[in-house]
């Protein structure tokens, strides 16, 4: 498979998920609006959510791709389907054990993440129930990470990347349906998450069976145990896990620090953080996911130069995409929360706040991106303790500039996402200096000229939009109409420019074409 098509199917996936993320936002709120039941599902979901982040998507994938493109390429297909069964049953006994125990611990688990909920014996209540009803979901999410690690590894990128959207579409429906035939409705959302997680599992095993990899579950847990490939995966897990922790407690730091700022800091940067996912998701996942494997496979081979020259490729890559994107986050801020958010209780100051945590966070988005392609640099060859302390020095750097921009300059709110986007670029550049330095890493020929194209074209973008744009009062007078069809114009206008000129010196799509090796 070409991996441009792959990084075009998986992006593309990714945005039909976000679009119907919005949309699934917005029907929660319309059916169930925001009060007592929705504050004791979104803490029910909570605690199952962060346990897949840590691990079904983090630590767990970041481990066990990289043994099984190992496997793959050295050991053979039978030896493979031996550790893919042995990893299932082992992974299977460990989630059943953490799914029974977080079932019956639901009460002290509402307890810890909602103190104040006890106060309130029926919402206290509510909260147990729902906890219960959605904490299977981490078992069927971490069976499906590893369901896409083995799909991905076989170059099969799109299924995994759609799954997704079965969660979201499971909301909406059951929001807009069922929720009726519930007492109380709510509980429609806690059997939503049940039935997307089980779906998301359910529509990747055929695709196994085709390539012949669905994993054989086994009764005897001791054999599994002692299988040299689980310990392995397991033993790297472990860094992984308190590396994907680190990023969570950034984030619960920067929570807590804009809970003390003026009233709407918090849901500032959420309007402002919605955004900048939008393209960090688009290109950083997407990178990720088809990067990993291929490079696993040149590891396992030891082809080194195949393997720089890969990195070298995501790279030029990333900067190609990711620099107009954080260009274009910034200059169109306005025109993108008004169009968006400038409605009802939102209201201009809120708007001209959110522009200012979104301007700081688009300077760390091609950081952001970056450290996406190159910490896999580092993961396929089964080294994550680098990665794992360089994520601390950014944690570390991130709540020093925080104290800096925050209480000593007084950026405010805007400190915090100043201080996460610069932190990613810290994060971004340590990564690169460390796989220069262990020469696992080689910049390709032509870096020097492709820098200079893409400086010229951002230049002309960037102007572009700025006479484009027009006065921030008058984004903030125009109806919604006039926002939409002058915001499309903009995006338009600026991505025209953009490739034009890239077009005009020189750069063709076919440059950037890569054969998948996994």
């Amino acid at each position: 498979m070409n991996l441009l098509r792959a990084l075009v199917t998986v992006s593309g996936m990714t945005l039909l998920s976000r679009i119907l993320g919005f949309v699934r936002d917005f029907v929660i709120a319309r059916t169930f609006g925001a009060g007592a039941l929705t504050d004791a599902f979104f803490v029910a979901f909570k605690l199952p959510n962060l346990l897949r982040r840590l691990f079904a998507e983090g630590a767990f994938s970041q481990a066990f791709v990289p043994i099984l493109g190992e496997y793959k390429n050295k050991q053979g297909e039978e030896r493979t389907r031996i550790l893919l069964g042995n990893t299932a049953t082992l992974l299977s006994l460990i989630l059943f054990m953490v799914t029974l125990l977080g079932v019956l611990a639901a009460p002290a688990l509402v307890w810890i993440s909602a103190p104040g909920f006890a106060a309130d014996a029926d919402k206290f209540a509510l909260t147990v129930t729902l906890t219960r009803i959605t904490f299977p979901y981490i078992l069927f999410m971490s069976l499906t990470a590893m369901a896409a690690g083995i799909l991905n590894t076989w170059s099969r990128f799109a299924l995994p990347a759609f799954t997704p959207v079965l969660l979201n579409l499971s909301f909406i429906l059951m929001a807009l349906f069922a929720a009726p035939w519930f007492n109380p409705p709510v509980l429609a959302l806690s059997w939503a998450v049940f039935i997307g997680g089980f779906l998301q599992l359910a529509l990747q095993l055929p695709a196994l069976a085709k390539i012949g990899m669905l994993p054989r579950l086994s009764c005897n847990f001791s054999r599994a145990w002692r299988d040299e490939g689980v310990r392995r995966i397991l033993k790297l897990m472990a860094p992984a896990t308190l590396g994907v922790s680190v990023s969570q407690i950034s984030l619960l730091i920067n929570t807590v620090i804009a809970s003390l700022l003026v009233s709407g800091s918090v849901s500032w940067l959420y309007y402002a953080d919605r955004l900048m996912e939008f393209p960090a998701g688009l290109l950083g996942v997407a990178l990720g996911t088809i990067l990993l494997p291929s490079l696993s496979k040149l590891n396992a081979n030891a082809d080194r130069n195949a393997y720089s020259a890969l990195l070298d490729w995501g790279l030029r890559l990333t900067l190609l995409l990711a620099l107009p994107a954080s260009a274009g986050l910034a200059l169109l801020a306005v025109p993108l929360i008004a169009t968006l958010f400038f409605h009802g209780a939102f209201g201009a100051e809120d708007v001209l706040a959110t522009r200012a945590a979104l301007v700081a966070y688009s300077l760390g988005l091609t950081g952001m991106i970056l450290v996406k392609v190159l910490a896999p640099g580092f993961y396929a060859r089964q080294n994550i303790r680098t990665p794992v302390k360089i994520a601390i020095v950014s944690l570390i750097a991130t709540q020093v500039m925080n104290l800096l921009f925050v209480f000593a300059l007084e950026f405010a709110h805007a400190g915090l996402a100043l201080s996460i986007g610069l932190a990613a670029c810290l994060n971004a550049f340590l990564l690169y200096r460390g796989l220069l330095r262990q020469q696992v890493y080689t910049p390709q020929p032509g870096w020097l000229k492709f820098t200079l194209k893409l400086t010229v074209a951002l230049t002309l973008m960037a102007l572009a939009l700025y006479f484009g744009m027009g006065s921030t009062e008058d984004w903030l007078h125009y109806s919604l109409p006039t926002r939409l069809w002058r915001l499309l114009a903009l995006v338009v206008l600026g991505a025209g420019v953009y490739f034009a000129a890239l077009w005009v010196m020189g750069f063709r799509i076919a440059d950037f074409k890569r054969r998948s090796v996994a």
